[in-house]
């Protein structure tokens, strides 16, 4: 007999979480196929063909390449100013003039020292003065003459003495008058020979040098005191008027050839090792926005420098400025360019990237991410040449919209 469980039984409600089980069950099991079929929405780039450059971007400072600075060489006056600042100046073209009485003076009394000097250094070529050297001759002849009666007395005594006609008292008197006399010979001509002695000779030798370094110091501000152009150029910085009062070593004025510039550029510590002599240079000023200047690397620096809180090695290049647009001591923007290809693959620096120091990128393929390992070169702040592992016109994923990890084998959907 069958049994019915509709009203008492348990059968129904079994029946019931079997079912829901179930469809939990099947549920679940749907979640990943609609997990894999929801694309990922990505960024993405294009391998293009075209030229890549690897840069360092930096900063300088401009000057003449030929410049001329006028100090002044003491303190005085500005006597006349002959020139105003721009004024384009020919070679040997008077300047400006400082007021050079003093120095004038200076210069008279250093010869006067010079001339004397110079006597006392003949007299040391000679012995001493013309009266001096009378003297001594006389002098001279007079002790030689004591000394041979000297000496003739001497010898008579000892003859007497032999005959018994003198003691030997009066010979022992008579040979200390002959060492006396020839004493007196003897400092006689070792003063005629060495009439100065070392010292006394050093001294008049240092007068005469002191006295020629100053009439050289004397001559070199008298020149320096009429400023003179030493080439063609432009006076660009003029801080003195005529009548002002200057000290030693003031800036009198700045001359320069403008039709050449030097740029002098600051590259930080860890970029000198990529500089070479040659290399191109391109100059940009804030002031001339649409203007470049181009040049080449014209020296590589030889040590680092401390600028400001930066560690810099300093580099040179010459820039034509034959329109003078270009102007002194003004701060530019430089770019050095270390390497230069062109015609060649390149790609988005975003989407490389670096696996256990191996590069890589995620091309997509039928809306499917496909790892490829790549072979790069050249590389600035925005773009990396590749030269093996991708065709032109590959199209790479950058990154996701909605920040999922990207990995391969993701399907995915290309946004704008």
């Amino acid at each position: 007999m069958a049994t019915n469980h509709n009203s008492n039984g348990h059968a129904p409600a079994r029946k019931r979480r079997t079912w829901l089980v179930a469809g939990v069950a099947a549920a679940l099991a749907l979640i990943p196929v609609f997990t894999r079929q929801t694309p990922i929405r990505i960024r993405t780039t294009t391998v293009e063909r075209g030229p890549i450059r690897s840069l360092i971007s930096t900063n300088g400072k401009v000057e003449p390449s030929r410049n001329f600075e006028a100090h002044s060489p003491l303190p005085t006056t500005v006597k006349r100013l002959l020139v105003k600042e721009g004024d384009h100046v020919r070679r040997g073209q008077l300047l400006l003039q400082l007021d050079d009485a003093d120095l004038r003076s200076q210069a008279a009394r250093a010869q006067a020292q010079i001339k004397a000097a110079q006597a006392d250094q003949a007299d040391l070529t000679t012995g001493g003065t013309r009266e001096e050297m009378l003297t001594l001759d006389s002098q001279l002849i007079k002790a030689h003459g004591a000394r041979d009666a000297a000496q003739r007395n001497l010898d008579s005594l000892r003859r007497l003495s032999q005959q018994g006609a003198a003691s030997a008292g009066e010979v022992k008197q008579a040979e200390e008058d002959l060492q006396r006399t020839q004493a007196d010979v003897t400092l006689l001509e070792q003063k005629k020979k060495d009439r100065y002695s070392q010292p006394e000779a050093a001294k008049v030798q240092a007068q005469g040098a002191e006295a020629q370094a100053a009439y050289d110091a004397a001559e070199e501000a008298l020149q320096k005191s009429s400023v003179r152009a030493p080439f063609d150029g432009i006076v660009y910085a003029l801080p003195v008027k005529q009548g002002a009062y200057v000290q030693t070593g003031d800036l009198l004025l700045q001359e320069g050839d403008l039709s050449q510039m030097l740029v002098r550029t600051f590259v930080d510590e860890p970029e000198i090792g990529r500089l070479a002599a040659g290399q191109k240079i391109e100059v940009t000023w804030d002031a001339l926005p649409d203007r470049v200047w181009k040049g080449a690397v014209s020296t590589i620096p030889s040590t680092v420098k401390l600028r400001g809180s930066r560690n810099v090695g300093e580099v040179t290049c010459t820039v034509d400025n034959h329109d003078l647009r270009l102007l002194p001591n003004i701060n530019v923007g430089v770019t050095v360019i270390t390497a230069e290809h062109s015609g060649v693959l390149t790609v988005q620096r975003e989407a490389v990237r670096i696996d256990d120091t191996k590069p890589y990128v995620y091309q997509v393929v039928d809306g499917v991410l496909k790892r490829r390992d790549v072979q790069v070169s050249l590389q600035n702040l925005t773009r990396v040449e590749i030269t093996a592992g991708l065709p032109e016109n590959s199209v790479i994923a950058l990154s996701s919209v909605d920040t999922k990890p990207l990995v391969e084998g993701a399907h995915v959907k290309v946004v704008p």
